[in-house]
């Protein structure tokens, strides 16, 4: 025992020096703003390594028979084409290029389980969609009275019943669209699979996306094991660390920035001083952060993007500083709010008190209405969403008018899955899984800035702006309340599908 003892000093002093010196080096590097490039060969071997891994697991699957070809191998038609297959024969020859097609375009998700019509029938909006629908009716109507499907012909028209009839008899078919979207709805809905981790094509080596591959071969298994202990053994000691001294340091300097006189040179220093404490921050996280289209950088007014996790500030308050606006927090969270209202205007509040939310709006039009003021940042979706979609934007910092900034925000999922789930985990259990990932790999995109067009209504500018970053990210544009993963859906919108469903029935 003491001779084990004995190494394990010697082994701790021999590397205590240099994980020390690692330590300092990058809190320096992080606290000026320049970066040696170590983290990005580090996500380029990663991606070296995951797809040896891929590589491996299908080898794997094909010795044992099981294997089945991979998507991406499919839409760029390395696969072979046997022409035995009776199924894919009797299809039309465009159908795999319109399926490739379709799967790249914006709002369609590549791993969903059925494949929706474009003119969606159960959403919170219908009088939306439904101008689209009458208007293509119309256009099939006058263009053509009968549609051919399979060598049937089938009546495109529009029943009309009169109104003793229905009174008689219920003709299905009135409601056959409801049914539908009713089954596609229990089958998979698009409000759920939101509020979970994002699914990944491939393996990325961590036991909590675990396919149970990590046993497949003994290759597999040796870089799992040394990945398991390069990331608890030495990254994880070593991000705690760093954010425990990020956090020292913010609280210290934003201090001292609070006793600083208002004016120009405390605007200048708590710009300055925001950038470097969030720099080192992110280094806790071993973030690589694409920035495209910097010259939109927001200056002023109101900034809005989509919501994926709490380090969302972290990723945009790293390029630039801004002043927030949220949900009052407790703990950890709690001594990062308090520390930064100490050098700049922040705006906090409660949800659950109606009034305070008023003086909420009254304090975002004083702050934006002043020039001085550095842009305000805002999720308007309320809530995180799993990275994979943008949800109802809510109308209030919209109403406010001025300049907005779109600002995109996608993240890899390859390297560490960023979406808090905050019904399932706390913040200190979150932070554990994001310092025992990989990296945190994202792009962050500027957009150029939008204003409100006259005769333009609040939520149809956030709708408009919510399209706008969902393009860009390459995100599912939806219409539902993000606050649905905590409430039930309100009974308004139960009433509206029914006064649409009465304007379906045509009466003579």
């Amino acid at each position: 025992m003491a001779l084990l003892w004995s190494v394990v000093s010697v082994g701790f002093s021999l590397l205590l020096t240099p994980f020390l010196m690692f330590l300092l080096a990058v809190l320096f590097l992080a606290s000026i703003g320049k970066s040696l490039g170590v983290r990005r060969l580090y996500v380029k071997l990663l991606l070296a390594i995951f797809e040896f891994g891929r590589q491996n697991i299908e080898k794997v699957r094909k010795s044992n028979r099981n294997w089945e070809p991979d998507e991406s191998e499919d839409e760029s038609g390395t696969s072979e084409d046997t022409g035995n297959d009776t199924t894919s024969a009797n299809l039309p020859r465009n159908y795999k290029k319109y399926n490739a097609a379709e799967k790249k375009k914006n709002g369609v998700l590549g791993n969903s389980v059925i494949a929706r019509s474009k003119d969606l029938i159960m959403v919170p909006e219908p009088e939306m969609n439904n101008k689209n629908h009458i208007n293509h009716v119309n256009h099939s109507h006058s263009y053509q009275n009968t549609l051919e499907v399979n060598g049937n012909k089938e009546s495109s028209l529009p029943r009309e019943d009169s109104f003793e009839m229905l009174k008689r008899e219920f003709d299905t078919s009135t409601c056959l669209d409801y049914i539908k979207a009713g089954v596609e709805a229990i089958i998979e809905d698009e409000v759920t699979s939101r509020f979970e981790a994002e699914e990944l094509k491939n393996w990325n080596l961590l036991t909590r996306t675990n396919r149970h591959y990590e046993f497949i071969s003994w290759k597999l298994t040796v870089i799992w094991m040394f990945g398991f202990l390069m990331r608890y053994c030495f990254l994880l000691p070593l991000r705690i660390l760093i954010c425990f001294i990020g956090v020292m340091w913010l609280t210290a300097c934003t201090a001292v920035v609070g006793y600083v006189p208002e004016g120009r040179f405390k605007r200048w220093l708590n710009h300055r001083v925001s950038i470097m404490c969030f720099s080192v921050l992110s280094s806790a996280l071993s973030s690589v952060i694409h920035y495209h289209n910097t010259e939109n950088r927001p200056l002023r007014g109101i900034c809005v993007a989509n919501h994926t996790s709490p380090i969302d500030v972290l990723v945009l308050m790293r390029d630039n500083s801004y002043s927030l606006i949220g949900q009052r927090h407790g703990g950890f969270l709690g001594i990062l709010q308090r520390a930064l209202a100490r050098a700049s205007p922040h705006i906090w509040f409660e949800r659950s008190e109606v009034k305070d939310r008023e003086a909420v709006t009254k304090r975002l039009k004083k702050h934006v209405s002043d020039p001085t003021n550095p842009p305000i940042l805002i999720f308007p979706e309320g809530t995180c969403i799993n990275n994979t979609s943008v949800m109802q934007f809510k109308k209030g910092s919209f109403e406010v008018g001025g300049v907005i900034y779109p600002v995109a925000i996608k993240y890899d999922p390859k390297f560490g899955d960023a979406f808090w789930n905050s019904s399932k985990y706390s913040m200190i259990q979150y932070l554990y899984m994001m310092m025992s990932s990989w990296a945190i790999v994202c792009d962050v995109w500027y957009l150029p800035p939008m204003y409100r067009q006259d005769g333009e209504s609040a939520i149809d500018f956030a709708n408009r702006v919510k399209a706008v970053i969902a393009r860009q990210g390459g995100l599912v544009d939806l219409q539902w309340d993000g606050q649905l993963k905590r409430i039930k859906p309100k009974k308004a919108w139960r009433e509206k599908q029914q006064e649409e469903f009465s304007k379906r029935i045509k009466f003579e």
